[in-house]
């Protein structure tokens, strides 16, 4: 190990450090939860942002929600550190990347809950949308959009497949106890579910380049609201909407449950 390294590897097994951690692992399961409950109420015919911010909203609007809210701002920024250290520590350069990609994801997530937490909070649905729109008014920004999209299909389509073959259990470090298998059921069930999701919101964002129209690509809100008005659509977004809190009680069991993952 290079010094770098061997100072990333002592910093990662400190208590403190593990423990943050996975407190920013049961953030993400709990925003997953609140998106999943959220989608079960649009399904039901209420209002509601099934997003990111949406769900951090949603908690603002609870008693003590604002007081939850920071706790997960922390997390995420100590899990966002924390995909740091892993990135420094592993040995191979796809994994290195992957960690610097979940990191810069979770300090935008941070970044998103900060701002509502100060009073600063907006409908990223709306936001999408007038980013669709300066895209595809930009030369070939269509075809930038509809990579956008594409990409987006592609990692729901990885989503499905581990939870399908079972492939996101490799990364687990479960004791071999009962919440072994709860964990990886939850699992099974929530990679599904999100994958379908990413699949539907990527597909819209590719047909609203196609069509020049930046309100069909209006992220996972927008996405999952379009079901309602499709036969079936409400009977697939109530599906939906249970896997994604399957998928965030995963996180949750398995920020508790689980090893960490040390390079």
């Amino acid at each position: 190990m290079t010094s770098p390294t061997r100072a990333a590897s002592r910093v990662e097994r400190q208590p403190v450090v593990r423990a943050l951690a996975r407190v920013g692992l049961a953030a993400i399961g709990l925003l997953h939860i609140l998106i999943g409950i959220i989608a079960l109420a649009v399904a039901f015919g209420a209002g509601g942002n099934a997003d990111q911010s949406g769900a951090l909203q949603a908690l603002v609007a609870v008693p003590g929600g604002l007081f939850v809210l920071w706790a997960v701002i922390v997390g995420l920024i100590f899990l966002a550190a924390w995909q740091i250290l892993q990135a420094i520590t592993a040995h191979r350069p796809g994994e290195k990347l992957i960690e610097v990609v979940k990191c810069v994801v979770y300090a935008i997530l941070a970044g998103v809950a900060i701002s509502i937490a100060s009073g600063g909070g907006k409908d990223s649905s709306s936001s999408e949308k007038s980013s669709s729109a300066k895209l595809l008014a930009m030369p070939g920004g269509v075809f930038i959009l509809a990579a956008i999209g594409l990409i987006v299909v592609g990692v729901g389509v990885v989503f499905v497949f581990n939870g399908v073959t079972h492939r996101f259990e490799r990364d687990l470090r479960l004791p071999p106890n009962r919440w072994a298998t709860i964990t990886t059921m939850l699992g099974r069930v929530g990679y599904v579910s999100k994958g379908i999701a990413l699949v539907i919101v990527g597909g819209l964002v590719v047909f609203g380049a196609l069509t020049a129209d930046p309100e069909k690509a209006g992220g996972l809100d927008g996405s999952l609201k379009a079901l309602t008005q499709v036969p079936f659509g409400v009977f697939l977004l109530i599906l939906i909407a249970l896997g994604l809190i399957a998928y965030g009680a995963f996180w949750c069991v398995r920020a508790f449950a689980s090893r960490l993952k040390e390079q």
